[in-house]
């Protein structure tokens, strides 16, 4: 469920983790967060109506071009994670996003940033958002500010 917190946009999802998804010590492994970030981004668009395959069809690209990680408590094998995106702004040409990951105890394990960038799918240059994602967004940003 998409949610208004303070100015932003915020939604959870989560996810559990596997035993394939852990290290010697039963923690998730540290290369899994940025899994843990794409299923939270991919979610949070998709309940705004905003999908990655629908980008993709209509000819655009959303790659990652920075991510910032912040590890401060591992997860550990069969936990339940709740991972909340939080839209933090579109630029003309790019998205950022930021992340908490809380395990079942509800203690924060773990932070992220990423920014993506429209790319066009062909010349695969960055290219303007398409006007129905920021009109999207817009509606949503609307909603908050007659809150």
């Amino acid at each position: 469920m998409i949610y208004t917190e303070k100015y932003w946009l915020a939604h959870e999802s989560k996810v559990r983790v596997t035993y394939k998804d852990t290290d010697r010590m039963g923690y998730s492994y540290y290369g899994n967060y940025p899994t843990y970030y794409e299923i939270g981004r991919t979610e949070f668009l998709r309940e705004m109506g905003l999908t990655y395959k629908k980008l993709e069809e209509d000819g655009y690209l959303l790659p990652i071009v920075k991510m910032i990680i912040e590890y401060i408590k591992p997860a550990v094998y069969d936990d339940l994670l709740t991972i909340k995106t939080i839209f933090k702004k579109i630029h003309q040409i790019k998205v950022e996003f930021d992340y908490e990951i809380f395990n079942s105890k509800s203690e924060l394990i773990n932070k992220g940033y990423t920014l993506l960038a429209f790319v066009d799918i062909n010349s695969r240059k960055p290219v303007r958002a398409p006007q129905y994602y920021i009109d999207t967004l817009n509606k949503f940003f609307d909603l908050i500010n007659k809150q």
